[in-house]
Parts: C-alpha cells; sequence; structure tokens
C-alpha cells in the first residue's frame, strides 16, 4: 500500500495517508512533485496524456510527469525517480516552483497538493509506461499557451497553474 506524505500549509509532515484514501474528497493537504521536460532548444514541451484508468483527471494532457514523494524522500529524488518509471526518461532536472492548489475532479476524487515543480532538457528516446500514459507528445510551448487557453477542459487544474506561473 503507498501512502502520501500529508503536510501543513508551511510543508511540516503531519502524517501518512494511503494513497488512494488520499484523493477522496475532502483531500488533505499532501506532498506532490511535478515535472516538465523541454526539447534541448526549449522550444517544445513533453507532455503526458494521463491514462484512463487514473481516478483524477484520467485521459487530460498534463506535463511530463507527477507523482507524490515516499515517506523519508526528497521532492528531487521523487522526480528522478517517477521520470524514469512513467516515461523512461533520464536527466538533470532543478527545481523551479513551489505552490499549493486544491481542485475537485468529482464528488467522490481529488487533489490537494503542495507541488515542488521542476525542469530538465532531454533528446532522446522516450518509453512510456502505459498504466501512467495513455499518450504522450512534443508541443511547442507557444501554441501549447495558446491551446491552454483556447480548450482549458483538455489539460489537467495544476498543470494550467504551473503554465500561468511560468509564462
Amino acid at each position: 500500500m503507498v501512502k502520501v506524505v500529508l503536510v501543513d500549509e508551511k510543508d511540516n509532515v503531519v502524517g501518512l495517508e494511503d494513497k488512494v484514501k488520499a484523493h477522496k474528497n475532502p483531500v488533505p493537504l499532501h506532498r506532490a512533485i511535478s515535472v516538465l521536460i523541454y526539447s534541448k532548444d526549449r522550444k517544445k514541451m513533453l507532455l503526458q496524456k494521463r491514462a484512463k484508468g487514473k481516478p483524477t483527471w484520467p485521459l487530460f494532457w498534463s506535463n511530463t510527469t507527477c507523482t507524490h514523494p515516499l515517506e523519508g524522500e526528497s521532492y528531487k529524488d521523487a522526480a528522478i525517480r517517477r521520470l524514469k518509471e512513467e516515461m523512461g526518461i533520464e536527466t538533470e532536472l532543478s527545481e523551479i516552483l513551489k505552490f499549493t492548489y486544491k481542485d475537485e475532479f468529482d464528488e467522490t476524487w481529488g487533489e490537494h497538493e503542495y507541488d515542488v515543480v521542476f525542469e530538465g532538457t532531454y533528446d532522446g528516446l522516450i518509453d512510456p509506461d502505459p498504466e501512467e500514459a495513455a499518450d504522450h507528445k512534443w508541443m511547442d510551448t507557444v501554441e501549447l499557451k495558446r491551446d491552454i487557453k483556447s480548450s482549458p477542459d483538455s489539460y489537467t487544474p495544476w498543470f494550467k497553474i504551473i503554465m500561468d506561473k511560468i509564462s
């Protein structure tokens, strides 16, 4: 059973909770990471379409990868681990921002996360885990920003927040 790390607004650990239970409304605040991968020239971003089996935002487009740090695992180590597990990518990552958000997917499922965001560049083979990603694509960042404005319901809420913060 995977547990997520529950925190307060200042990222102080307040407990652990089963991952599934921690995403049922009302969702407690817990740690998360998001990773943005750019092409080497930084003109394109690698997007992931979340797998159909995901309880929150299945088949929505999102950042390259995201997850929850395990108990005792640093945010950066979680980002490195999950990027390899979800997309088959290994590359250097740098922390770029932190934010807290809350959103309900439906009457049962939601998110409430203290999210630490990392970025990196990559030019190589992408080997996504089909249990995590239904699809992936490189998208021009200018086109991506336009598409988020014209089709916001195609993207996860945290990814839209990230894109707004880095714009």
